[in-house]
């Protein structure tokens, strides 16, 4: 009984550990593709006349 709850909290640890560096890596690029757009935004302000 103890083997199945060690095996059932490494999967969940596991599971865990992968669920974060995806949930990072797509923050991290999202984040990046903001800073460009809003970049480009900044820039091409004084293009836009109202």
């Amino acid at each position: 009984m103890e083997e199945k709850t060690y095996k059932t909290m490494g999967g969940s640890g596991a599971l865990n550990i992968a669920v974060g560096v995806v949930v990072l890596v797509v923050g991290v690029a999202s984040g990046v593709l903001l800073l460009i757009s809003g970049a480009k935004l900044l820039a091409g302000r004084s293009k836009i006349i109202f």
